[in-house]
């Protein structure tokens, strides 16, 4: 199969356009994820749940390896330390929603996954001196007011399982920010492979050792098809060239979308209805994804 040559859209291309399709893409991306919840949430009631990550990941980074031959080929000490870090954070995420999952509520985990915008926009101050603009801060503070409505306002007691989801939040918080760092400089594609490649060796090591191991049936492998080449190949690489142009805080807003779609395809295939607040929630999440996109600063 002859790889794809590096694409010139960067080189071609205004900063504003580029803004522009970066925004774009993780708008696919935040879609993809939400309305392939219902689907993951099928399947790992047939499987456990790390053994099925394990599978997505490793599935999506062979995927990416076949079509990008040279880029696998290409990795050297630097991009393995960088996609070693991604795929730590990446890979912990996962795993503490997973297991939260099990002690606390999905709308109260889906709330708190989201707090994940709270805490990128301080995490990138720290790490890449890159403070927030103003509009970056405000769409911050919309984005979460608009998580509050968009979940039904989540009960306030806190138990064990709200916080491993918390760790969670961090989690993709610390993945934003290192992709932030690292994405400018190494191969999107290359970058992509081996963070999804070590989260899928992770997620193995764990299923081999903690879980009743199952075959999984058709219904189970088409949902491991469908979000190991979109929500997890076509993703992430997505997510990765699109922070060359985006800030991490304007990404975190964007992400925010997510339980957006979520909703809207809880609407479309199963018939839920969302709440007067959750149109609001949603209507403030789109507003603070346009501010945060379009009239911030950051780079």
């Amino acid at each position: 199969m002859q790889e794809c040559s590096e694409s010139n859209w960067d080189k071609t291309l205004t900063v504003s356009s580029l803004r522009i399709l970066a925004s774009a893409l993780l708008i696919a991306v935040t879609a993809i994820w939400g309305v392939t919840f219902v689907m993951v949430k099928e399947a790992i009631e047939k499987v456990p749940p790390f053994e099925f990550l394990a599978i997505r990941f490793i599935m999506a980074a062979a995927i990416l390896a076949i079509v990008f031959p040279r880029r696998a080929a290409a990795v050297r000490r630097t991009s393995l330390t960088a996609g070693a870090i991604a795929g730590a954070a990446l890979g912990a995420g996962y795993a503490f929603q997973t297991v939260g999952l099990q002690y606390t509520g999905a709308t109260k985990a889906g709330f708190i996954t989201g707090l994940a915008v709270v805490f990128t926009p301080p995490l990138s101050a720290r790490v890449l001196k890159r403070p927030p603009s103003r509009a970056g801060v405000i769409g911050v503070a919309i984005a979460a007011a608009g998580l509050a409505l968009l979940t039904a306002g989540p009960s306030l007691n806190f138990n064990a399982g709200d916080g491993l989801v918390l760790f969670c939040a961090v989690s993709f918080a610390i993945h934003i920010v290192v992709i932030g760092r690292f994405a400018p400089a190494h191969d999107p594609r290359t970058l992509t492979i081996v963070q999804l490649g070590l989260s899928g060796i992770a997620f193995s090591a764990i299923a081999i050792a903690g879980e009743d191991l199952k075959a999984p049936d058709s219904s189970v492998w088409i949902a491991l098809l469908v979000t190991a080449v979109g929500a997890s190949a076509v993703a992430f690489l997505a997510q990765t060239w699109a922070q060359r142009h985006l800030s991490p805080t304007a990404t975190a807003v964007t992400f925010t979308m997510e339980p957006v779609f979520a909703g809207l395809a809880g609407f479309a295939l199963l018939g839920e209805r969302l709440s007067v607040a959750g149109w609001v929630g949603a209507t403030l999440i789109l507003g603070a994804m346009l501010l945060a996109t379009t009239r911030s600063g950051d780079r």
